[in-house]
């Protein structure tokens, strides 16, 4: 058929079909889904104008992309461009990768366990349904401890540093690191004691914000210690971090409140947060991290008041 002579004037479905490519029952489909809107003849019949050889090519490339009818219906009514609705598509294929990268490396996982540790892999993975929603139960469990008024971004800086993010292609020891992580956080008897110790702040710091602040400079004092292997002990970081928490308090830095001080914060180096923080390091590849110092220095505090 002339193409050429065909579009330049309305087309039968048959006509359109045999210049675009595109079988009848398909573009009745179309029709029935509002992409494509012929006129009909005295007949009955589907007539179609110039525009629509156009328009359903466009949307047999857009359908080749792999788009859905509502985004495509989307280009078509003007409500986004072609490059927006492909932006769209490739951000969902993202997610969807990224889960399916997550599966494939819990199934590597439970494949490489022996005999004698494939049942506890099985029964800790089969809790952790993907990356992001591991990440929604640790990010839920930490913001359950902020219980002094602070602002919003104080509450998204605390918890943003004490959840890893997931890995985008994880190899089978990061899933079962961040698996481990979900479940630690899932003890309760761990959650009851951090609320405790953060409703026992809550009532005694005057000054959240400076305490941050100051833990966060005795956090960064600490870092190259630790990194180094130094052990624990008092010196000017543990000064800081006492510093931050006296002030916060209207307190002063004395050995019965250091004494204090250390009764609160024993939590933070029970085990299973020296694992979890273990645990963070494996899934990010950081040798150190701010958890892991802020041990370092409740281990410092230990001896200081021993």
């Amino acid at each position: 058929m002339d193409v050429t002579h065909a579009t330049a004037e309305a087309l039968g479905i048959g006509d359109l079909a045999a210049v675009t490519g595109v079988p009848v029952r398909t573009i009745r489909f179309y029709c029935d889904e509002g992409l494509l809107e012929p006129a009909r003849s005295a007949g009955g019949h589907r007539r179609f104008g110039p525009a629509a050889v156009e328009r359903l090519r466009l949307v047999r490339r857009l359908r080749g992309l792999g788009l859905g009818l509502p985004a495509i219906a989307s280009v078509l009514r003007g409500e986004r461009s072609v490059g927006d609705a492909a932006a769209a598509e490739r951000a969902a294929m993202d997610v969807e990768l990224a889960a399916l990268a997550w599966r494939r490396a819990a199934l590597r996982a439970v494949e490489e366990a022996g005999p004698a540790e494939r049942a506890a892999r099985l029964e800790l993975l089969a809790a952790v349904e993907d990356g992001p929603a591991a990440r929604d139960v640790l990010a839920g469990f930490w913001r359950r401890l902020v219980l002094a008024p602070v602002s919003p971004e104080i509450e998204f800086s605390f918890v943003d540093m004490s959840v890893p993010p997931p890995p985008e292609v994880p190899t089978p020891g990061q899933v079962l690191a961040y698996a481990e992580m979900v479940a630690l956080v899932g003890d309760r008897s761990l959650l009851r004691r951090m609320l405790a110790r953060g409703r026992a702040n809550a009532a005694e710091v005057r000054d959240e914000r400076t305490l941050l602040s100051g833990m966060s400079a005795a956090v960064r004092l600490a870092l190259p210690k630790v990194a180094a292997g130094e052990e624990p002990r008092p010196g000017p970081e543990l000064d800081v971090y006492v510093d931050a928490h006296a002030f916060a308090r209207g307190e002063r830095d004395t050995p019965e409140f250091r004494r204090a001080l250390f009764a609160g914060t024993s939590v933070d180096a029970d085990p299973r947060m020296r694992r979890y923080w273990t645990l963070y390091g494996a899934v990010t590849g950081e040798r150190v991290n701010g958890g892991g110092a802020h041990i370092w220095l409740v281990d410092s505090l230990a001896r200081a008041v021993a």
